[in-house]
């Protein structure tokens, strides 16, 4: 067969250097696992620290954003709690 000009080499390097990254992130993320461990063998609720985590990554703006409609929901289903349930008309079978 005849070379068709895909630098074969090229693409091996791409191919190596992204397993070795997998590789790097599975430690990585094992540490992680084991500082999640660490902490709560202490007593921390690794649930909280997880979303401290999340609310840190994002900026004022977005944070404020969502805690803004985090509170519009809960007092939506507040108000619809408030309200007598009405039931829907039953349809008839024809």
């Amino acid at each position: 067969m005849s070379e068709i000009g895909i630098p074969g080499a090229r693409i091996r390097s791409f191919v190596e250097r992204i397993e070795h990254l997998d590789g790097e992130l599975a430690e990585l993320n094992e540490q992680k696992k084991e500082v999640f461990a660490e902490a709560k063998g202490e007593g921390f609720d690794v649930k909280i620290l997880k979303e401290i985590i999340k609310l840190r990554k994002q900026d004022q703006d977005e944070r404020d954003e969502h805690e803004t409609l985090l509170d519009t929901y809960l007092r939506a289903m507040d108000a619809a709690e408030a309200e007598p349930a009405t039931k829907a008309p039953e349809r008839k079978a024809a």
